[in-house]
């Protein structure tokens, strides 16, 4: 990532607010890439290490990248097993070796996306794969379908944290007028990829949430981790606490999980 504050303090929150990638994750990737047990994964902009556990005992060894040091700290903390490094994308592939797949999720679109990819291909074993997983983890599907519970008041917390950090979105040292670049089939073709093979998997499945889930989820974003608001963290904090009692006096809401997309390339 070029921009190692993106995440600031944003670690610990991670694990609670993000939902899980779908179960059914490592076995699609398993029948479509003939995995064995054998051979390496490179988990790249791995944060607190969630996909990197959830697909480790696919491989022989497993290790996380990423620029964060609270992620890394954190992705140590839940497994201190694995190898785990701090380390911007860019800096690929420093001495890391080669690998049988490597992985992007949810992380890509924050990298100088031709320099990494030119870097990584060399780095992928013959008969290896790139897979990038696209996901909306931190909530779930818009709709006004009925659910058991009241749906997370998305908007009304967007505009709260809009009221304490402005219009423009946020993302570390800089801000995102526009959002994050796209144009990544474009990128992966030109520096020598083939593909991609894309295949769904889970969503829709209704989940409960709690507040203090979705208080999370809001920390993990890179247009609203805490440190971005400095002295009046806990003022917001306490803001968005109160707005969610409002949307659910119990505090515990429902959201359906979005489909995850994972679009495989090869070298």
């Amino acid at each position: 990532m070029a921009d190692d504050s993106l995440y600031t303090g944003s670690a610990a929150h991670y694990p609670v607010g993000r939902m899980p990638y779908p179960p059914a994750l490592p076995e699609v990737l398993r029948e479509r890439l003939g995995l064995d047990g054998t051979g390496r994964l490179l988990d790249v902009g791995c944060g607190p290490g969630s996909l990197t556990l959830l697909l480790a005992p696919l491989f022989a060894e497993a290790v996380g990248v990423d620029a964060d040091p609270g992620m890394i700290a954190e992705a140590r903390r839940r497994a201190p097993g694995l190898s785990w490094h701090r380390l911007r994308a860019e800096e690929l592939p420093a001495g890391l070796g080669e690998f049988r797949l490597v992985s992007f999720a949810q992380s890509f679109h924050w990298m100088d996306q031709p320099a990494v990819a030119r870097a990584v291909r060399p780095m992928i074993d013959p008969g290896g794969a790139w897979v990038h997983v696209g996901a909306t983890t931190h909530r779930g599907v818009n709709g006004a379908d009925p659910l058991t519970r009241p749906r997370p008041p998305w908007e009304r917390i967007d505009a709260l944290v809009a009221s304490y950090l402005g219009p423009v979105r946020r993302a570390g040292r800089s801000t995102l007028p526009n959002g994050t670049p796209g144009g990544e089939e474009d990128v992966m073709r030109a520096a020598g990829y083939r593909g991609p093979d894309r295949v769904v998997v889970g969503g829709g499945e209704e989940v409960a949430r709690s507040a203090d889930e979705i208080v999370s989820a809001v920390f993990s974003l890179s247009y609203a981790t805490p440190h971005l608001f400095g002295e009046r963290v806990g003022e917001f904090e306490a803001d968005l606490r109160s707005l969610l009692a409002e949307a659910a006096p119990p505090g515990v809401f429902a959201e359906r999980r979005r489909e995850t997309e994972l679009v495989i390339w090869r070298p």
